[in-house]
């Protein structure tokens, strides 16, 4: 990877709070820990503490990696509007990662990505220089109607045993952390274009919300 300095990425859009500090591709420090809840009061510490592990501070920092979702609603909102913050504050550039890519992240070949959406429901995406989709959201039930099959296809992801099943592919675990491939990702991108180009990261929502509203606002995303 090319010469970018110190990443730090993280994520918070299912029940965990992840962070992961890169330079130049190489993994400094690290840290995941599984919570169902308390990512907003969590998440800023959870980031200092990577920081430190990696002894250097926020003003060190060339650029941040965030993850969008898909996943949990106010998780997604509560690390994206953290990462709009910290570009202003920081004047760096934030990158928005999804979940989807980050499954997929270290393998090659067509490969999809397949996320658990909970209740009979997944969401995929197609990478592969043949195989590329947009991410969708569907029951796993219609997945059979939709022409996702490929020679040396790869399933990766929470849901990869149902839908290699139906799809007749192979699986494989991902090859790194929430956090770490989102910062791999985030750097690949810096080098590919100038920083100023880089669209501010926003929640990538492919499900209707199917709860009641929390009590609190959510997280305010700037704009």
């Amino acid at each position: 990877m090319s010469d970018h300095g110190y990443i730090l990425g993280f994520d918070t859009s299912a029940a965990h709070c992840a962070a992961a500090l890169l330079c130049n591709g190489t993994i400094i420090a690290t840290r995941h820990e599984e919570m169902a809840k308390g990512q907003a009061e969590r998440l800023m510490d959870l980031l200092r503490d990577v920081l430190k592990d990696g002894g250097i501070g926020l003003s060190d920092l060339s650029a941040l990696g965030v993850g969008i979702g898909p996943g949990n609603f106010t998780g997604i909102r509560i690390s994206v509007a953290a990462a709009r913050g910290l570009s202003l504050s920081l004047r760096i550039p934030a990158i928005g990662v999804s979940l989807l890519e980050v499954q997929a992240e270290g393998h090659s070949g067509p490969v999809l990505a397949c996320l658990d959406a909970r209740r009979g429901q997944i969401y995929l995406q197609g990478f592969g220089a043949d195989y590329a989709t947009a991410p969708a959201f569907m029951p796993v039930a219609d997945l059979p109607f939709f022409d996702y099959a490929a020679p040396n296809l790869t399933c990766v992801g929470t849901a990869a045993e149902p839908v290699a099943g139906i799809l007749n592919a192979k699986m494989a675990k991902p090859a790194y952390s929430e956090a770490v491939a989102i910062a791999r990702i985030a750097t690949r991108r810096l080098a590919q274009a100038a920083p100023q180009t880089l669209e501010r990261p926003a929640p990538l929502y492919l499900r209707a919300a199917d709860a009641a509203p929390p009590r609190d606002p959510a997280p305010l995303i700037l704009s």
